[in-house]
């Protein structure tokens, strides 16, 4: 196994050296992808890059979304013989501090699963962001079958095994912009990758930038769901009959608990 990060970076380059700076103690690669960022936010990243030996830089000549800027890590990640990629946001919104450790742990023992945080927020989290994940979440359920299973479809602190997701990116257009983090969630439960849930803080700043944009990400996240429920339905029998199996399982399993009590 050989473990790194990847932080897709537009309009904060302020922030990421204090990202950068808690992750190099681990001593593992790390890939900024420069997303079409103006001039000032491109010498926040070259400084970076510059200072941390260990620091990649992947540049786009324009704008293309987190989406399209994790797939091109994912693809530079395989090269590089990583095995899992470790995302994470440039903002500063994650505690890295206390998590990203516990993180990495996990992926060691589940090598074939999908490490996948889930937000703990704090008072400083807008109203309309509870809701937007809300709905996000009750519809990656939906087209995963997966009622009651997903903690957050949001959520851009997780670690990816690279080679189912590098499959599903060479063969299958994903949402560049904000519906990828829960079209690649999906679609890793639609390959049967195990997920595992893990908290993990986050605290909005007060002088905080959002790449949030009203228009193009909510027609982006809305074709993508549809996009998503035609290949539900086009999976159904297979999805209908693992999730039986998964029920019986669960059954089972707790029949066994109450009969050893």
């Amino acid at each position: 196994m050989r473990q790194g990060f990847v932080i897709p970076v537009y309009n904060h380059g302020s922030t990421l050296e204090s990202v950068v700076s808690a992750l190099v103690q681990y001593n593992l690669p790390i890939i900024v992808v420069d997303d079409g960022n103006d001039e000032e936010n491109k010498n926040f990243i070259s400084q970076v890059s510059q200072k941390h030996k260990n620091v990649s830089v992947i540049t786009n000549k324009r704008n293309r979304g987190k989406g399209y800027s994790v797939c091109a890590a994912v693809k530079l990640a395989k090269k590089m013989e990583i095995t899992h990629l470790f995302q994470i946001d440039a903002d500063g919104q994650h505690d890295t501090q206390s998590t990203c450790a516990e993180f990495l742990q996990a992926s060691k023992d589940n090598p074939q699963a999908l490490i996948c945080g889930y937000p703990e927020f704090d008072s400083s989290v807008p109203a309309a962001r509870l809701k937007a994940r809300r709905i996000s979440n009750n519809y990656t359920e939906f087209v995963t079958l997966s009622k009651g299973q997903i903690k957050d479809a949001m959520c851009g602190y997780r670690i990816y095994p690279v080679e189912p997701f590098y499959k599903i990116c060479s063969r299958t257009w994903i949402d560049s912009h904000m519906g990828f983090d829960s079209e690649i969630l999906a679609r890793m439960i639609w390959a049967d990758v195990p997920v595992i849930y893990k908290g993990v803080r986050v605290t909005y700043p007060a002088e905080g930038k959002s790449n949030f944009r009203v228009v193009r990400d909510n027609i982006h996240i809305s074709f993508m769901f549809a996009r998503l429920t035609v290949g539900m339905w086009l999976r159904y029998p297979w999805l209908k009959a693992r999730q039986i199996k998964r029920r019986k399982n669960s059954f089972e399993q707790n029949s066994t608990k109450e009969e050893a009590r």
